[in-house]
């Protein structure tokens, strides 16, 4: 490799990479460039080399792409948060879909090349879609701010306005953040660990009620600032505290205390409503949720007589799609807040037929199994590192007929094909678009037991 840091070159763009950066070849060599297009002709400044590869700075688009678009967002390069805001929507949907390409190519399972990968489905107003924030809190100047770190960097970039956050949320957030400097609350930074670290605040898009975290690693007294912030904003229901003294980038800790209001919020999906505790996982989208589920609804096409089991369940929201359909239900999350409110959902719309447990599915799915409960359909809804290997090797085992796998990474799904098609065979992938301008995307595969 001839390439040197700091050395400037031009470079024609084959392709975008599955972190929405742009992609060409310098002398063979591969060069990942951010904010550049596919078509383009760019010139850049290598920022670092590695082994198979080198990284560069976007200094000058020479030939534009006829689908770059100029970002709405005024600190859209600051930030880091969206990775692909200048490139139009329509082909942002596109770039999503080739994403599942890229990953099936790479890691290769078998039949790949037969896979029917459908077109990513979009939203008509693709902003102001994410109905939970999670801001880091750090002072200036005795004025507290709140937003994200800047892209690899300890360096928080204010959101006051952000165009892809529910705008209810973020008003709240803003009003947080001024009563955090008022009442002089303790704010952690990098020399002292001591205060305030992270806010959330979340809406239900079905009720409007507002939950909200403060995370902190020392006992605070927010008695006045949570009696300005709920006057301010009556639909707020819930204020919690979560302690996390951890020193690492984890952003929770295990201790979360409810400081006013009620336990949970209200939200709903299709046509149900459910409890949502302040740590209970639910998707950021609740527009785009109502398509995924719909979408995985589709796919698992259950029957009366089927036993069904939701892994990564959370307070049960995609199980109860299903409940009615099915002759049992059984659903496991590692957080035991969300399944007490998955216990409580259950119980309030009538089901007799569902089970929940807390612990890891790979660890209780096994012994269900062992104890003689056999599924014949699965749907799984993983973290974004996928599937644990011993959970992969339950399914191949067991092999429930039909499973749905939802999934929030490309890559960890094409890997966990490699193992689910010796056993199962890809019906077909749709992508949904959950999280508009970034480079990440969401899809349902539809996988059949082999005959």
């Amino acid at each position: 490799m001839n390439l040197k840091v700091k050395q400037k070159i031009p470079l024609k763009i084959k392709r975008m990479g599955i972190n929405g950066e742009g992609i060409g070849f310098y002398q063979k060599t591969l060069v990942f460039v951010p904010g550049a297009l596919k078509g383009e002709d760019i010139y850049c400044e290598i920022t670092s080399i590695k082994r198979n590869f080198a990284e560069a700075r976007l200094l000058k688009v020479n030939k534009k792409s006829k689908f770059r678009v100029v970002p709405a967002c005024t600190i859209y390069n600051e930030c880091g948060g969206c990775q692909i805001m200048h490139l139009h929507y329509d082909k942002q949907l596109e770039f999503k879909t080739d994403l599942l390409h890229q990953a099936l190519k790479k890691f290769a399972p078998e039949g790949y090349e037969n896979y029917e990968v459908r077109p990513t489905i979009g939203m008509k107003e693709p902003k102001y879609y994410r109905a939970k924030l999670q801001f880091q809190t750090r002072k200036f100047k005795n004025r507290v701010k709140a937003g994200l770190y800047a892209q690899n960097s300890h360096y928080l970039v204010e959101l006051k306005d952000c165009l892809v956050q529910d705008k209810e949320t973020q008003v709240i957030a803003n009003r947080l953040a001024e009563l955090l400097t008022y009442y002089q609350i303790p704010i952690t930074d990098e020399r002292k660990n001591l205060g305030v670290r992270t806010i959330m605040v979340r809406r239900a898009r079905k009720t409007g009620q507002v939950q909200i975290i403060i995370v902190t690693n020392r006992q605070l007294n927010l008695n006045l600032l949570v009696k300005d912030l709920v006057k301010d904003f009556p639909e707020i229901v819930t204020v919690a505290v979560n302690t996390n003294t951890a020193k690492t980038s984890e952003i929770y800790g295990d201790e979360t205390e409810i400081i006013w209001g009620q336990e949970s919020i209200q939200e709903g999906v299709l046509d149900y409503e459910f409890a949502l505790s302040p740590r209970a996982f639910y998707q950021l989208n609740p527009e785009q949720t109502e398509i995924l589920y719909g979408e995985a609804g589709k796919a698992l096409d259950v029957k009366q007589e089927d036993n069904l089991i939701d892994a990564y369940c959370g307070v049960g929201t995609i199980g109860f799609a299903f409940a009615r359909k099915v002759k049992t239900l059984r659903g496991m999350d590692i957080i035991p807040e969300a399944i007490e409110d998955a216990k409580r959902n259950a119980k309030r719309m009538g089901f007799d037929n569902t089970y929940y447990e807390a612990g890891m599915a790979e660890e209780i799915i096994p012994r269900w199994y062992n104890e003689g409960y056999q599924a014949n359909a699965l749907i799984v809804d993983p973290p974004r590192t996928g599937l644990d290997n011993q959970l992969i090797e339950t399914i191949v085992k067991h092999t429930p007929e039909k499973m749905v796998y939802i999934s929030c990474n490309v890559s960890t799904l094409a890997r966990d094909l490699v193992q689910l098609v010796k056993v199962y065979n890809v019906e077909y992938i749709q992508s949904v678009d959950m999280f508009p301008h970034t480079a990440r995307t969401e899809a349902v595969v539809k996988l059949r037991k082999k005959l």
